[in-house]
């Protein structure tokens, strides 16, 4: 906790009022003129590659603040994909409802879609995401963008290639009050030489349960829901929560939480790749149930002159209830405590004022937010500003915020701390050469086999 302002109360919230306005008009700003002129603007079409939440949720923001036509949806879980085309058919103002597949391959096919989004598993993301950009589309992928190192660098070549614009879900670029944290602390200068960075995240978010096998429902494509993937034995819907606890489908609590805030570390502090990374950990409090992902691990990212360190717990408390899944920048200065909830700067000098940064959010603006079945409504404002500047990206043909290579700097980085605990070695990645320095036995794990008939892309 900060120290309590020494200012009158009636100033505090007067003052609070005005940063949190302050916080809206400054990530707006950072458009431009762009979002001013959205309904003179001509209507993309898009299609949808993963109706699932995260998949619809991405899909409902870019509605939401351009004029698109959601003209297709994707899912092999026909159940899921005729619940999302009812509520595209509801929401978008031409009432039309999007043409449904079950294969990506076949709704890529005519090639008339110019913005894609991403929004299945980790394990799809680089077939779905290299097809859509050969099928001439601009694509929002989700983070993490991969589940091995080579199939970032495939993704990367795949969209430089083509030229096409791919924006990643690592949304916290865009959020109101951490660009405004950043603006105000960091490039201020207020923490003075910064030299750690701690992460972490204390959700008890892994799926535990050792549930029976079963018959794969008629509405369940599996086959294909599985893809690339090593095919575990069905036990129940895979959606949401279920394929997390997995390695054969992603890269655990690392891969989902810790990617986004070691990129907004990257982000504020202009850092690249880390120069080595190591870790351990494993699953040592919950141990019962099928997940085989790690319960708690700890990570260190090393750059000239600062580390970053990530931890992770799945069970327990967190050590500061207000920040269970935060960054922590530590300067001579002072520290920036940082969320997707809120931020502080806590100034080591006494006499010095502390600054609060509240999360925004806009229910006044977009009063469906509230409605919305499972809508993250901190996040939302920060998507919505995420796919405003995807479109502008697309428009002058340039670069957005979270471009595809910085996406696949901290996805990577992340996939090296899961490989560092794997073989128990310090791991320095050279992504000129696309190995491991000094390490021809982890090298060999940047890439991870393919199930057949798939094949695994290729950066050449």
């Amino acid at each position: 906790m900060h120290p309590a302002p020494t200012s009158p109360q009636l100033f505090n919230i007067s003052r609070r009022r005005f940063l949190h306005s302050a916080a809206a008009s400054l990530a707006w700003s950072s458009l431009g003129a762009y979002g001013l002129d959205l309904v003179n603007r001509p209507s993309k079409r898009v299609g949808l590659i993963g109706t699932g939440w995260y998949g619809k949720s991405d899909l409902f923001r870019l509605m939401q603040v351009a004029p698109v036509e959601v003209v297709a949806l994707c899912d092999v879980d026909q159940h899921q994909l005729r619940g999302a085309a009812e509520l595209v058919s509801q929401r978008q103002k031409s009432g039309k409802p999007p043409r449904l597949f079950s294969d990506y391959r076949e709704m890529l096919k005519g090639k008339d879609l110019d913005i894609v989004l991403v929004g299945t598993p980790d394990h799809w993301h680089a077939l779905q995401m290299i097809a859509a950009a050969e099928a001439g589309a601009d694509v929002y992928v989700q983070k993490p963008i991969s589940a091995d190192i080579a199939e970032g660098e495939a993704m990367l070549a795949a969209a430089r290639k083509h030229q096409r614009v791919v924006q990643v879900g690592t949304q916290r670029k865009s959020t109101p009050h951490l660009i405004d944290a950043k603006k105000r602390v960091v490039d201020a200068g207020l923490l003075g030489k910064i030299g750690h960075v701690d992460l972490c995240c204390y959700y008890g978010m892994r799926a535990g349960g050792n549930p029976p096998l079963e018959p794969v429902p008629e509405f369940l494509d599996y086959e294909m829901w599985t893809g690339p993937a090593p095919m575990r034995p069905y036990d129940g819907l895979p959606h949401r929560s279920w394929w997390r606890a997995f390695t054969e489908y992603g890269n655990g609590i690392v891969g989902d939480m810790c990617v986004h805030m070691l990129d907004t570390a990257r982000w504020m502090l202009d850092l690249g790749w880390p120069q080595r990374v190591s870790s351990s950990g494993g699953i040592f409090v919950q141990k019962g149930g099928k997940s085989n992902i790690s319960d708690t691990q700890s990570a260190l990212f090393e750059y000239p002159d600062l580390s970053v360190t990530w931890q992770h717990r799945t069970w327990g408390e967190a050590p500061d209830p207000e920040y269970p899944w935060a960054l922590f920048i530590h300067g001579e200065k002072g520290v920036l405590k940082a969320s997707t909830q809120r931020a502080d700067f806590i100034p080591h000098d006494k006499t010095a004022q502390p600054i609060h940064f509240d999360c925004i959010f806009e229910r006044e603006k977009f009063p469906e937010d509230v409605t919305e079945k499972d809508i993250e409504l901190n996040a939302a404002p920060a998507t919505r500003l995420h796919m405003l500047d995807f479109l502008a990206a697309i428009d002058r043909r340039g670069r957005p915020i979270a471009d595809i290579e910085q996406g696949h700097i901290s996805t990577a980085s992340c996939i090296l701390a899961n490989l560092a605990m794997q073989t128990g070695r310090t791991l320095a990645y050279d992504p000129q050469a696309k190995i491991i320095t000094g390490d021809a036995a982890a090298t060999k794990l940047l890439r991870r086999p393919y199930r057949q008939p798939w094949q695994h892309p290729e950066a050449g």
